[in-house]
């Protein structure tokens, strides 16, 4: 450290907290350590009796906390994602838009493995509201050397992706056929169709049809593909998913021709859930825990598929890890450990 005059202290970095002390009023810091004086602190630092300071001793090839955070906020962050002003070597990465995170696991790692490095962040596929905080990224010495944030950002480059982005859930149309004989013919009435209504529009997409089908494989059929030749981009079938002999729900998607990529998912609830392709288009078998639970697997599968994802039978699977949900008495998913 060097102790130098006020006036001479342009552009220096304190390297302790200065209290002000205005009686009856306030008596607090000041000035932070890590603070940079610049021209306007130098008439405050002078009412305040202090004639010189104590400042990091510049050493050429190290730089601020401050500047570090935000070159390393910056190397991190792609679309959707702004930065906080830096405060006390901190910034925060805040969402721009509502959507889906995508934060690479082995990208976090890799950043925290260098010294000295702090990236912080939610999980993976954690829906975001635009104006959330999602990480925070800091280094940890006062000052640091640049060497550590160019190994940083090299690291940063080397991903194909952004290590961090948020995705916006990109609107589709749905198509929804309700099954069974109690509601197509009338014996009780549909509580499903409600349910999966005021999800979709959550999301952000649009019910252009429901239809109901008795439990029979033909008519099924005929009803997905009259949603998907009246623009349906996405097809919802609900009920008839297990394994009992008249629930026909997924040999009716099987054999309209789509490419069945799972049907089971180690996810409570909804271990029955189905999803499949017709070329590009989604189809999902909802089992009924998707009607009476306020969120099961079919809330972390759709919003990947709508954020643009095709998933594979590899990323139904490793759902099992987190697939647990607690079915706490106040659901407040996402902030909880289902699905992550």
């Amino acid at each position: 450290m060097q102790k130098i005059r006020v006036e001479d202290a342009l552009d220096s970095v304190l390297i302790h907290d200065m209290t002000q002390i205005i009686p009856g009023k306030v008596k607090d810091a000041r000035f932070r350590k890590g603070h940079i004086i610049k021209k306007e602190d130098i008439p405050v630092l002078l009412s305040m009796g202090k004639e010189h300071l104590f400042v990091w001793d510049q050493v050429s090839g190290l730089i601020h906390e401050d500047e570090a955070a935000i070159r390393l906020g910056k190397s991190v962050a792609g679309p959707g994602i702004s930065l906080s002003e830096p405060k006390e070597g901190k910034v925060n990465l805040i969402t721009v838009e509502d959507g889906l995170l995508y934060a690479s696991e082995d990208g976090i790692l890799a950043l925290n493995s260098l010294e000295h490095i702090v990236l912080a962040t939610l999980h993976n596929h954690t829906p975001v509201k635009k104006g959330q905080k999602i990480a925070g990224a800091r280094v940890v010495p006062l000052m640091i050397n640049e060497l550590i944030i160019l190994s940083a950002e090299d690291v940063a480059s080397d991903f194909t992706e952004p290590i961090l982005q948020v995705r916006p859930l990109q609107p589709k149309k749905v198509g929804i056929v309700i099954t069974g004989s109690e509601v197509y013919n009338g014996r009780i009435q549909d509580k499903f169709g409600p349910v999966l209504h005021s999800k979709v529009t959550e999301w952000g997409s649009v019910v252009i049809g429901q239809s109901y089908a008795n439990d029979n494989i033909e008519m099924i059929k005929a009803q997905i593909n009259e949603h998907i030749a009246n623009g349906a981009e996405m097809i919802l079938v609900t009920g008839g998913m297990s394994v009992d002999p008249d629930d026909v729900t997924p040999t009716a998607i099987k054999e309209s021709g789509a490419e069945i990529v799972t049907y089971g998912a180690p996810v409570l609830p909804g271990a029955m859930f189905l999803l499949a392709y017709l070329g590009d288009i989604p189809i999902m078998g909802l089992p009924g825990c998707v009607m009476y639970a306020r969120t099961t697997v079919f809330d972390l599968v759709v919003t990947r598929i709508l954020a643009g994802e095709r998933l594979m039978r590899k990323d139904i699977v490793k759902y099992g890890h987190g697939g647990l949900c607690l079915e706490c008495k106040t659901c407040v998913y996402p902030n909880c450990s289902f699905g992550k």
